[in-house]
């Protein structure tokens, strides 16, 4: 059988190594275990009895490990070898080619067959492999002690060094005598923030050697105490010092100087401290002006290691402004104002180069000489400002005059609260004749409140507060912004230009965020005309304002519909879909054309009781205008020497006649001094019709539904204010206070007006009102009786309804749903030929 003898070599060196593993895996568990602490250098820390307690338990396992093994160990015979290869093999060939016959010797045919089956076997075992040995230890060491030993192992490996073992000779009783080889080790660890490597000093040369300022150098010293000293002049320590044969010690680097370790090995360094470099900032270019007053201001910073923060003060410049008119007056104190600058998160930081932009339209020192420094800082805490940048502040210009006049007049109230009374006096003198300069009274009448509450704050004994200076020029803000914006035929206007726009892009095939921007464009525009819309529900007097409305065009949608609306038309524009989506612009164009805000007008009345209160509330806003129209024109012919009321009666256009109010009213021929106007006083008759309007904004709050959400909370506060203003318009009125009562008369308007927004907002969210479900309009051929895309979606109830089959979801996005499902299925080539079939035939009709 020499053909075994290569596999039974091979098998038998296998079973050597397989019970050398089984009889010796306790040895070197032990000593994996005993070796990992001295690795990790345990014994440079720990006491020396505690370090030849671990040593003895060491050896004394090591022994018992060995003395096991060589108990179990057994050499592997060759016979072994081979009976381990025969059974490894099919029908064990290696026993049947020493066989020798047992019966039918000399018959020819049974020696003939015992040729052939050893022949057969030794083909069989003619290629025979190795036995593989069996290496598994799971059921000799079910807890795995022998992986624990391994991991420590490992990890004192990865985190310490194997040179530490040296030191152990260090601990002998006698002292030990120095190891051979490296007896210390040192490592430079420069500042995190430097992003530099850890330096290992044995891998230095001698000679010069820089690192960053503020590194910290450790230095271990191994073998006999005293061998090795290390001498430094770079941390300029002071006090108390560890003595030089320290076993370790660590400093840092602070300035340049020398490192030496002197004993057997040692090494010296001249040491270069390289100092962190403090960041630099400038201004890279002019500040420019984009927007309605909105700074951009170039800027560039450095830094040797990174920058990490940045900041931009701006103070005012009090010696380049023009001491004149309401700046002539001492400046109230004022911090300067900072703003973060903007810095990258991610990336390089050492060399930046961003822009500083930001709105101040708003600020005190918007339009004024301010002086603009920026200062950086790195991660060392150290910081750097640029020289200080003259310019003046862009703010926003405003080119309407009255609206002009109100800027200013803010700005000198924020220049100091001394100004508080010149405000007021050249405030009213701006308005004297509100209506050759105001474009409405809404706008006159909310700068009457404004400085009626400065002038009062003003001649307080304590004079104007802070807080209320704030909000007074906040106030007037928003009345100059107001004032130069325009009123609602502006509105329309952008939103022209803005549906043009987005109907440029869509021919151009604008880019992803072109359609965005434009997109958010068209909404804020849409978001503008409707919120004027809804504050200026009557008429305007030139007619320009006033919703179209036809006897079929007439649409009644709401915010939601057409906020759905727009984000259907970005959808598909995203998607490529132009055609569809200019289709969809189409109808939304139609729909802001014929847009009329749901009053009920023009029809048998609203349906619903929440629509019924709109109405009702509508009507009261407009009385309300109007009896403050008609107490400001009293008082107007007070002024000029006329008996007030004379005008009254003679209307105006697009206010109601005296006398001439509808029954139900206030101020009708049916009411209570609704037909006293030419027979008493007229104090006493606006008194009269106040009344009877507060008392009919009374019986509307208690005939509003309930309504649940911030908006109905909000809606009955602002009826409550409303209410409130109207008695004290009321008493003065009775006083003969006229412009009083026209300030009251204003916070009331004021109120109905929130109010009236208030509830159209609870109206449309309340899922549980009656107003939530109901499409307004929805007659046949209306536009509300299509979906998006101008068919029929049958609300009625006939054939096609989705009242019932999708109630609360839009019908176009939920075709669109469908529509992908059936085109997702059909894509399934797993699903029966009949039922793709099926799907492929709703794909065609559709």
């Amino acid at each position: 059988m020499s053909h075994l003898k290569r596999p039974a070599a091979l098998t038998r060196a296998g079973m050597v190594a397989e019970r050398l593993l089984r009889a010796f895996w306790p040895l070197w568990t032990v000593l994996a275990l005993a070796l990992a602490p001295l690795i990790a250098g345990w014994q440079d820390r720990l006491p020396v009895e505690a370090f030849w307690a671990w040593a003895v338990l060491a050896i004394l396992g090591a022994l018992a490990g060995l003395g096991w093994g060589l108990w179990r160990f057994r050499w592997p015979s060759r016979a072994e070898a081979l009976d381990r290869l025969d059974r490894s093999l099919p029908g064990r060939p290696v026993s049947a080619l020493s066989d020798a016959q047992a019966t039918g010797r000399g018959d020819i045919g049974s020696e003939a067959l015992w040729a052939a089956h050893l022949e057969r076997m030794r083909a069989r075992s003619a290629n025979a492999p190795p036995a593989r040995p069996n290496l598994r230890l799971a059921a000799r060491d079910p807890f795995g002690l022998r992986y624990i030993a391994l991991l420590f192992l490992v990890t004192a490996l990865l985190f310490g060094s194997v040179w530490r073992l040296g030191s152990v000779t260090a601990l002998a009783p006698d002292g030990g005598a120095l190891a051979q080889g490296p007896v210390w080790e040192g490592w430079v660890e420069p500042p995190a923030h430097t992003d530099r490597p850890v330096l290992y000093l044995p891998d230095q040369p001698p000679g010069p050697l820089a690192v960053p300022e503020g590194s910290t150098i450790t230095v271990r010293l191994y073998g006999k105490v005293g061998a090795l000293t290390l001498s430094e002049t770079v941390s300029g320590r002071t006090g108390e010092l560890p003595a030089a044969s320290e076993p370790r010690q660590s400093f840092t680097v602070n300035h340049d100087g020398q490192i030496a370790i002197d004993g057997p090995g040692g090494a010296a360094w001249q040491v270069e401290a390289i100092p962190d470099a403090p960041p630099e900032v400038s201004v890279a270019g002019p500040l420019e002006t984009v927007g309605l007053g909105q700074a951009v201001l170039p800027f560039r910073a450095s830094d040797d290691h990174g920058v990490v923060s940045g900041t931009a003060s701006i103070a005012l410049d009090a010696e380049a402004v023009e001491r004149r008119h309401g700046l002539s007056t001492a400046p109230d104190p004022r911090e300067p104002l900072t703003v973060d600058l903007p810095v990258p998160f991610t990336g390089d930081r050492r060399e930046i180069e961003e822009v500083l932009s930001g709105d101040f339209s708003q600020h005190p020192f918007a339009n004024m000489p301010v002086r603009i420094t920026l200062e950086v800082t790195d991660a060392a805490g150290q910081s750097g400002a640029s020289q200080p940048y003259p310019t003046v502040l862009p703010g926003r210009r405003f080119f309407q005059p009255v609206a002009r006049a109100v800027a200013e007049q803010r700005r000198d109230l924020l220049w100091s609260r001394d100004n508080a009374g010149r405000v007021v006096d050249l405030l009213r003198a701006v308005s004297h004749r509100p209506e050759a300069v105001f474009p409405d009274r809404a706008t006159y009448l909310r700068l009457r409140v404004a400085l009626r509450r400065l002038d009062r704050l003003h001649r307080a004994p304590d004079g104007l507060a802070p807080e209320a200076q704030e909000e007074i020029a906040q106030a007037l803000w928003e009345l100059a912004v107001q004032l130069e914006d325009g009123t609602l035929a502006d509105a329309r206007e952008r939103l022209r230009r803005a549906q043009e726009r987005l109907a440029q892009a869509m021919r151009d095939g604008a880019s992803a965020d072109e359609i965005a921007e434009l997109m958010d464009e068209l909404r804020a525009a849409t978001d503008d005309y409707l919120s004027m819309l809804a504050q200026d529900a009557q008429p305007a007097e030139d007619g320009l304002d006033e919703p179209q409305t036809g006897q079929n065009d007439n649409m009644q949608v709401t915010q939601d519909e057409l906020q759905a609306l727009m984000d259907r038309i970005q959808e598909l524009m995203e998607e490529g879909r132009m055609a569809e989506a200019a289709e969809l612009m189409e109808q939304l164009n139609r729909m802001m054309e014929n847009l009329q805000v749901a009053q009920g007008e023009g029809g048998a009345g609203p349906g619903t009781p929440g629509q019924r209160s709109m109405q009702e509330l509508q009507d009261t806003l407009r009385d309300q205008q109007e009896l403050s129209d008609e107490a400001f024109r009293d008082l107007q012919d007070r002024f000029n020497g006329r008996d007030p009321g004379q005008s009254r009666g003679q209307g105006q256009p697009g206010q109601g006649q005296a006398g001439q109010g509808q029954p139900g009213q206030p101020g009708s021929q049916d009411e209570p001094g609704g037909g006293a106007r030419d027979g008493q006083d007229g104090a006493g008759s606006l008194a009269d019709r106040q009344q009877a309007l507060r008392d009919e904004l009374a019986r509307q709050r208690g005939a509003l539904p309930r309504l649940d959400g911030e908006a109905a909370e909000r809606a009955g506060e602002a009826l409550d204010r409303a209410g409130r203003a109207m008695d004290e318009a009321e008493e003065a009125l009775r006083r003969d206070d006229l412009a009083g009562a026209i300030d009251r008369q204003a916070e009331a308007t004021e109120a109905l007006r929130g109010a009236a927004r208030e509830l159209g907002q609870a109206l449309a969210r309340n899922e549980g009102n009656e107003a939530q479900g109901t499409r307004q309009g929805a007659q046949p051929g209306a536009g509300g009786g299509r979906d998006p895309l101008g068919r029929d979606s049958a609300e009625q109830g006939g054939p096609g309804s989705e009242g019932e089959m999708i109630d609360g979801t839009d019908p176009a996005r939920r075709a669109e749903e469908l529509l992908g499902e059936i085109r997702r299925r059909a894509a399934e080539r797993e699903r029966p030929q009949a039922e793709r079939d099926y799907l492929e035939r709703l794909l065609d009709l559709f």
